[in-house]
């Protein structure tokens, strides 16, 4: 496999540094990030990560535990769903809904991550990353008025939301930002078929079903057309 692909699906981080903070980013992600997080500090915010690079181990646990009731798979509400009332394919588009495939997370890349606002919330502040948190009276819906300020005005260092709305596949999630001038070329090079042998040659749960639906998981779940990116 290439050198590239290694990275597109999370097998190589040769290419991440994990300096800041301990969380894993592209090495040409950090000096952007920096820049939007000072942005936010004279905002008034504390812009950290919550979630960066994550490599394709550690998106297969995830992946298999929901799958096999060792951690919860909430519906669009945030609410647990009861697996067992689900057939296979219903199974694998209720974990879809927040959690990537492995081999197709954008994480996998070190150009995408979850962010908050740290000085928002006490230190034993139980983090969810759920979009109660980031509008209304969430406690970082202020820090994402300001974000959603800076990506429409083109101030945001290049970073936006790649699941800024919901097209029936992956939940919005506010607090996902990705880096476009990176992560669009990563897009560009993914290849289903590449992602296909990964599937075969791994242990994932649901494999059949998912290798049956590939074609739609990719379009519903993975894809994020490139004119939903910053020009």
């Amino acid at each position: 496999m290439r050198p590239l692909a290694d990275t597109i699906y999370g097998l190589d981080q040769s290419s991440i540094d994990f300096a800041l903070e301990g969380c894993g980013l592209h090495r040409d992600v950090i000096k952007p990030f920096q820049q939007l997080q000072q942005q936010a500090k004279q905002a008034g915010f504390e812009l950290v990560i919550a979630s960066g690079y994550r490599n394709y181990e550690r998106q297969l646990l995830i992946w298999n535990a929901k799958a096999s009731g060792k951690r919860p798979v909430l519906d669009s509400n945030g609410e647990p769903l009861d697996m067992t009332q689900l057939d296979p394919w219903q199974q694998v588009q209720a974990i879809l809904r927040w959690s990537a495939l492995p081999g197709a997370s954008r994480h996998h890349w070190g150009t995408d991550m979850d962010i908050y606002d740290r000085a928002a919330v006490a230190d034993d502040y139980q983090l969810q990353l759920t979009t109660a948190e980031t509008v209304g009276d969430g406690p970082f819906a202020p820090l994402h008025g300001w974000l959603d300020r800076q990506i429409n005005t083109d101030k945001a260092q290049g970073f936006f939301r790649p699941y800024q709305s919901d097209i029936g596949g992956i939940a919005p999630e506010r607090w996902h930002l990705s880096y476009a001038p990176l992560s669009s070329q990563y897009q560009r090079a993914f290849s289903i078929d590449e992602l296909i042998a990964i599937i075969k040659a791994q242990p994932i749960a649901l494999k059949d079903v998912v290798l049956e639906n590939i074609s739609s998981i990719f379009h519903r779940y993975i894809d994020v057309p490139i004119d939903n990116y910053p020009h």
